[in-house]
């Protein structure tokens, strides 16, 4: 029984990663398009600020959970959409 059961959490965790790095991962061309053509005018910034206000939740609460792929995945999405942030800022 207890084989089984670390096959599942195994499985858990793997998961887990994936969905986090498909998540975070899908925010990567939307910055790099922002960066190489210096052109924020279709990005709704206040989306973004919901949106960011969101991944600061997720991470508390990812870190009260002590959830090491819901972290990773929230803090490299947060760091991406700060990016998309400044940019929209910087370049508006």
């Amino acid at each position: 029984m207890t084989l089984i059961l670390e096959y599942i959490l195994i499985y858990q965790e793997f998961l887990g990663f994936t969905a986090a790095a498909l998540g975070t991962i899908s925010f990567v061309p939307q910055v790099i398009k922002i960066w190489k053509s210096r052109s924020v005018k279709d990005i709704s910034f206040t989306m973004y600020i919901i949106y960011w206000i969101s991944l600061i939740l997720w991470l508390s609460y990812a870190i009260i959970i002590k959830s090491i792929p819901l972290i990773a995945a929230e803090l490299s999405t947060l760091i991406l959409v700060s990016m998309i942030l400044i940019m929209k800022y910087l370049w508006k």
